[in-house]
């Protein structure tokens, strides 16, 4: 594939024209910065001075693209104009390339050039001024540095400003990435916080409605039924307490903070009460103490989605539940009868073990659920943060 050549914009033709234009002027009516009677002066008469203006003209179309090469060529140019009267213009347009040249090129090239008019302009200055021994020998000192120095270290100031605002710029663009991206983090571990809430207020209530409402249309005993329709009744209205509770907490701001009115593990027993109302044979064995809100909040949720799933796929048999507290830890299990072959007695959403794999992980704590023997058992383990009440 061919290669494209940068070709020169706008403002490089315009400064190219006006420099070749104001040269022509100046060479028309016989203007030069030096007499034909110098002895410096070796290519006499006006047409010398033509070229290098030209050449220097064509130097300026390269300033930007390619100022390695438009440089060299035109220090050339400079240097057969310091030969001829000279031309003003074709001097300008110098400062100009040295500019660019600093400007637009590598940062390597960039403080090479730097370097090499600054020590031209101090040879210039010091040379003379040490075979002349004459106080205007500084003066071509002044004049070396004017068209080289001087618009090398504008052009090195101006860099440098340059690469500043671009990379203010790019800093500015990445802490406005990092925001964004922490932002849709927040609101990605805020969802998720509400869909675990809301999963756990609601999963326990409708699935024992659930599998009430089932027995109670299966059996035509009106004993049963009553029984069945007197636990619908208490979890429907327990699931609209809880529901009240989340939405209030919604509308309060959400923060990171729970709520004093959020379960804690003084609720375990009312909470296997209601399982128990609801056909299960729970034993509980509770030896925890005072633990921390989020600890407490976190035990009492894994144990009410793991009553939850018992109910739902349990075989018939005990279900036992341990909170028991040990060194710097709360261990959790809960030990339901588990053959395999069971269906669910009412539908899921299949969230409940990963909900509580969260929880415990949020916490630092270790989570597993699986089956053992004949057995469905459920571990967490959560670790107590430091200065709580033991």
């Amino acid at each position: 594939m061919a290669v494209r050549r940068p070709r020169p914009d706008r403002f490089e033709i315009l400064v190219a024209l006006c420099g070749l234009l104001g040269g022509l002027v100046l060479w028309g009516v016989g203007l030069g910065y030096r007499s034909a009677a110098e002895p410096t002066v070796l290519l006499h008469g006006r047409w010398p001075v033509l070229p290098p203006l030209v050449v220097m003209a064509g130097c300026e179309l390269l300033r930007r693209s390619a100022p390695r090469l438009s440089l060299p060529i035109g220090t050339a140019a400079l240097a057969a104009d310091a030969l001829s009267q000279g031309n003003l213009a074709t001097v300008l347009m110098y400062t100009d390339l040295v500019y660019a040249a600093v400007l637009y090129g590598t940062a390597g090239a960039a403080q090479r050039i730097l370097w090499l008019t600054g020590l031209a302009t101090a040879a210039a200055t010091l040379v003379p001024l040490a075979v002349w021994q004459v106080p205007e020998a500084v003066l071509l000192g002044v004049l070396t540095g004017v068209v080289t120095f001087g618009p090398a270290s504008t052009g090195w100031i101006v860099r440098n400003h340059r690469d500043a605002a671009e990379a203010a710029r790019l800093q500015a663009e990445q802490t406005a990435l990092l925001a964004e991206t922490d932002r849709t983090q927040a609101v990605t571990a805020e969802r998720a916080r509400v869909a675990r809430e809301l999963h756990d207020l609601v999963a326990g209530h409708l699935s024992a409605i659930a599998v009430h409402s089932t027995a109670a249309l299966s059996l035509d005993d009106p004993a049963t039924t009553r029984q069945a329709l007197s636990v619908i009744r208490e979890n429907s209205l327990e699931g609209l307490a809880e529901m009240q509770r989340l939405i209030g907490i919604l509308r309060d701001g959400g923060g990171t903070e729970e709520p004093a009115v959020a379960p804690t593990v003084d609720g375990l027993g009312h909470l296997v009460d209601t399982a128990r109302a609801g056909g299960l044979d729970v034993r509980l064995d509770a030896r925890h103490g005072s633990l921390p809100a989020p600890v407490g909040l976190a035990t009492y949720r894994i144990v009410q989605e793991s009553l939850t799933n018992a109910l739902k796929h349990a075989s018939p048999g005990p279900v036992t539940v341990d909170v028991i507290r040990r060194d710097g830890r709360l261990d959790i299990t809960v030990r339901s009868p588990y053959d395999g072959r069971a269906e669910a007695r009412a539908p899921g959403s299949g969230t409940g073990i990963a909900g509580m794999r969260e929880r415990a992980s949020l916490l630092g704590g270790t989570f597993r659920a699986c089956a053992e023997g004949r057995s469905w058992v459920v571990r967490a383990t959560l670790p107590l943060t430091e200065g709580d009440h033991r």
